[in-house]
C-alpha cells in the first residue's frame, strides 16, 4: 500500500544533508532580514525571507524523521548561529574579537559533544 511516509523517509545520511541544508537556509534568512530593512525593494525581500524561512522550518521536520530531535536541532541552530556570525564578520564587517571567535567555537564544540554522547 502507498504511503506519503515511504516517499519521504531518508538514510541517515541524507537525513544530514538535509539538515546542513536547513541550517543553510536559516542563515539565509537571517541575512535576509538585516538586507530586508536596507532594501529599496523590502516586499521582495521580506517574501525571498520568509520562503527562506518556511523552507528551512520544512526542512529540519524532514530531517527529524530520522535525526534525534535534541541533536538535530541543536545541530541546526548552531549552523544558523555560528553561519550567521561568520558571514556578518566576513561579509558585513563586523568584528572579529577573539572572544567572538572563541565562543563561536564553543557553539560548535558544544555542537559536537551532543554529537558524541548521541
Amino acid at each position: 500500500m502507498f504511503s506519503p511516509a515511504t516517499v519521504f523517509s531518508l538514510s541517515p545520511l541524507l537525513a544530514w544533508a538535509v539538515l546542513l541544508l536547513a541550517g543553510l537556509l536559516e542563515i539565509g534568512w537571517a541575512l535576509g532580514l538585516k538586507s530586508a530593512a536596507a532594501s529599496s525593494r523590502p516586499a521582495l525581500m521580506w517574501s525571498a525571507t520568509l520562503a527562506a524561512m518556511a523552507a528551512s522550518v520544512g526542512l529540519l521536520a524532514l530531517a527529524l524523521k530520522q535525526l534525534p530531535l535534541g541533536l538535530a536541532y541543536a545541530v541546526w541552530t548552531a549552523i544558523g548561529i555560528a553561519g550567521t556570525a561568520l558571514v556578518g564578520i566576513f561579509l558585513l564587517g563586523e568584528s572579529a574579537s577573539p572572544l567572538r571567535l572563541c565562543s563561536i567555537g564553543l557553539i560548535l564544540a558544544g555542537v559536537a559533544g551532543l554529537k558524541l554522547s548521541a
